[in-house]
């Protein structure tokens, strides 16, 4: 069994982020600059924030934090998301997610101009993606295990990849990626979600498995076969009142009975999420050297 390594591959390819960053300025050229919404006060979305703002300050991007107060009126959010998009000096516009339940994430989602949704959300972008189109902007956390898997050369070719959750924002464009006709990708691809049927043995047939309904502990050592390749993007929060912060990090697999049946497989912490922070980065460098 070999682990990937997220965090190992992410600070690869934000080293090499960091070098061409550092080449854009001593040439005189723009260097990235990532604006950042978060709404309220939610912890984990605080602690992703500014893990991102954090990543940008270490590679030499710019960064901009605005947070707004839970009860901010969606004209008010709308409105900043606007003066971001005519901003010349950014590059990328990340709003965290979720937003609070009077604001529609769908209506803040296309707001944001597709040449700085380094997200990789808004419809243009998806649109671009499952065409193919080289311009299009990923969605960070399937980016990041395609960059994941490339990084680790990890085979795709012929593949059966099974894919088990549909989320926009993970599942589907995962189904897409792995699918094309290049690497990694070139699987044949099943997508699950929580109306498929005989899922244990959908998964028994997989060479590649993708974990992301937010289900701890859901994919159990009975439903891997030997040498499979397994990602785990779940990241679910469970109070833990033995740890200092009170609560500990699950995935969606039972890693310690799965990982020795496994060829490679992601942990959590330390898998999908790393990842998900370095392809973020590697979009909002797009935009810039796009717009610059």
């Amino acid at each position: 069994m070999q682990l990937l390594d997220g965090k190992k591959t992410a600070k690869s390819i934000l080293n090499t982020l960091k070098i061409d960053v550092a080449q854009r300025a001593t040439t005189g050229k723009k260097v990235p600059h990532l604006a950042a919404i978060l709404v309220g006060t939610n912890g984990a979305s605080q602690t992703y924030i500014s893990s991102k703002v954090k990543t940008c300050h270490d590679i030499g991007f710019r960064s901009t934090l605005i947070h707004f107060e839970e009860d901010v009126s969606e004209l008010k959010l709308l409105e900043k998301i606007e003066d971001l998009n005519e901003d010349m000096a950014v590059d990328g516009i990340l709003v965290q997610l979720p937003l609070p339940a009077h604001i529609p994430e769908k209506k803040v989602i296309e707001a944001i101009a597709p040449s700085k949704d380094v997200d990789g959300f808004h419809p243009e972008n998806i649109g671009r993606m499952i065409l193919g189109e080289e311009d299009a902007f990923i969605p960070a956390t399937p980016y990041g295990i395609m960059l994941l898997l490339e990084h680790n050369r990890v085979a795709t070719k012929g593949k059966h990849a099974v894919i088990i959750g549909r989320s926009n924002i993970v599942g589907r464009p995962m189904s897409i990626l792995l699918s094309n006709n290049s690497y990694p990708g070139n699987c044949t691809v099943t997508l699950c979600h929580s109306k498929t049927e005989n899922i244990k043995e959908i998964c028994l047939q997989a060479d590649i498995i993708v974990a992301a309904l937010g289900i701890p502990g859901f994919l159990k050592e009975d439903m891997v076969k030997n040498g499979a390749v397994v990602i785990d993007v779940g990241i679910t929060r469970i109070e833990d009142e033995s740890k200092k912060s009170g609560y500990s990090i699950s995935g969606d697999v039972d890693f310690e009975n799965v990982a020795p049946k496994c060829s490679y497989i992601t942990p959590v912490p330390g898998g999908v999420g790393p990842m998900t922070i370095a392809a973020l980065m590697k979009n909002t460098y797009k935009a810039c050297v796009d717009r610059n």
